[in-house]
């Protein structure tokens, strides 16, 4: 005998006591986050018994956005949500009542919380960028940074910074706004200055001292701007020597706030990371290359030499 299918009500129903009002506790990725979402999305649709192509047509969007969303290769934004569930336009209820969103936005926010691409931070320019740093370096106690590539931005000198905000700018297509940027990043060193009990940590490779992200002369004076940063009360500096055996790969860069947070930037985005197990990775990762960098008289020997090379 054929199994009597439930009024879209009660499916609705069942779809949504059967969801988690967060994504799921396990570490994932930032492609699975929005795999999970799209997931939600496309099965409180089928439980509204409403197709793809319909629902598509009551919100006045192609249909090949409902499935981006559905197989997450596009985020939803907070009004396609509200517009899934109650239509758009004040039209008809496209899969429900518009108060069921809500438990996806919690999703949402979680999502936007962990990726927030470039193309979108940049809109207002660089120097937007480096005031939210700020903010966020002022709230933290213990900041610990991994820096493979580059100098880190608390310890760069402005012809330094300059060309790293030029070169993000030709590669984003974002707004060259290098002057107002580099006074930001120069107005968040103050921090480092100030007494209190804030502690920072940064550990970088000695191959980040001869990558030439500027002319030799603006080289040779940032790595004599680090020397000098060896020397801050609040500040440890070590320099991971070149031909050591690495005890993990250095393949990305990462900033860790206190042991609550971890930002990583990448071409494309910039990643924060804030389940436990994944802070606790990153804290033993870094803990691990702090074992194999120099300090002190050893990191300014290394630093005295690269410096040397820039000729």
């Amino acid at each position: 005998m054929a199994r009597r299918r439930l009024p879209a009500r009660h499916r609705l129903r069942e779809v949504r006591e059967g969801a988690s009002p967060s994504l799921s506790s396990a570490p994932q990725g930032v492609h699975e986050a929005r795999q999970e979402l799209g997931g939600r999305l496309r099965a409180l649709r089928q439980a509204a018994g409403v197709d793809g192509r319909t629902l598509a047509g009551r919100l006045g969007w192609p249909p090949s956005k409902v499935s981006k969303i559905q197989l997450g290769r596009q985020s939803p934004t907070e009004r396609d949500i509200r517009e899934w569930w109650g239509g758009g336009g004040g039209g008809p209820a496209a899969c429900g009542e518009p108060q069921a969103a809500d438990e996806l936005l919690i999703l949402l926010r979680d999502l936007d919380h962990r990726y927030a691409a470039w193309r979108r931070q940049l809109r207002q320019g660089h120097a937007t960028v480096q005031r939210a740093w700020a903010e966020a370096e002022a709230a933290a106690r213990t900041i610990r940074l991994f820096e493979s590539g580059c100098v880190p931005g608390l310890l760069q000198t402005a012809e330094y910074a300059a060309g790293i905000f030029q070169r993000n700018s030709r590669l984003h297509g974002s707004r060259p706004d290098t002057q107002a940027a580099v006074a930001a990043r120069l107005a968040r060193q103050q921090i480092l200055y100030n007494p209190g009990p804030k502690r920072w940590h940064f550990v970088i490779t000695e191959s980040a001292l001869l990558y030439g992200a500027a002319t030799p002369p603006v080289m040779r004076t940032q790595i004599d701007r680090l020397v000098s940063a060896t020397t801050l009360p609040a500040l440890r500096l070590g320099i991971i020597p070149l031909r050591r055996r690495m005890p993990v790969s250095p393949a990305q860069s990462f900033c860790m706030l206190d042991d609550d947070q971890v930002v990583l930037e990448i071409f494309t985005a910039e990643l924060r990371l804030g389940l436990p197990d994944e802070v606790a990775v990153y804290r033993k990762a870094f803990d691990m290359l702090a074992a194999e960098a120099w300090y002190g008289d050893d990191a300014r020997r290394l630093l005295a030499a690269a410096a040397e090379s820039w000729v």
